[in-house]
């Protein structure tokens, strides 16, 4: 029997900490208008995992959570504002943002939204026009 890595994760001023188990049901970088405004940022990297993955491990009376739809559920730290994850509830997964588990091996396997991509990256990984169809996507890709 072969014994599950854990990866530790935190918030930037550390109140909330977590901790990721096993093995992600996939990974890659979401280039959605709502992952660009949360993360600040011109692409999101992603962590998905089973919820059961996923422990907060300290501090989850700091942790806020907002959903613009029922699809997404973005939690943060409400001392230093610093995003954790968010859950999923239709796919059934939770996305750990790759910064929070700085010492988790990411390996992109994919490009998600990238007809919203505001940062070209040519990289040679598939690019999806939104979401694979087995997320509920229309599983259609695009030209890198």
């Amino acid at each position: 029997m072969s014994e599950q890595k854990t990866y530790e994760g935190r918030c930037f001023c550390g109140a909330v900490q977590l901790s990721v188990s096993g093995d992600p049901a996939g990974m890659g970088y979401c280039h959605c208008g709502s992952c660009r405004s949360w993360s600040a940022g011109p692409v999101n990297a992603f962590t998905l995992w089973n919820p059961a993955a996923v422990r907060v491990t300290r501090g989850v009376e700091h942790i806020g959570t907002y959903n613009l739809t029922p699809n997404s559920y973005r939690k943060w730290c409400k001392n230093c504002g610093g995003h954790l994850f968010t859950e999923h509830p239709g796919m059934g997964l939770t996305d750990v943002y790759a910064a929070t588990i700085p010492g988790f091996p990411f390996e992109a396997g994919v490009h998600v939204h990238y007809q919203e991509s505001r940062l070209r990256m040519k990289d040679g990984l598939p690019k999806m026009k939104d979401l694979p169809a087995e997320m509920g996507g229309s599983g259609v890709l695009v030209a890198e």
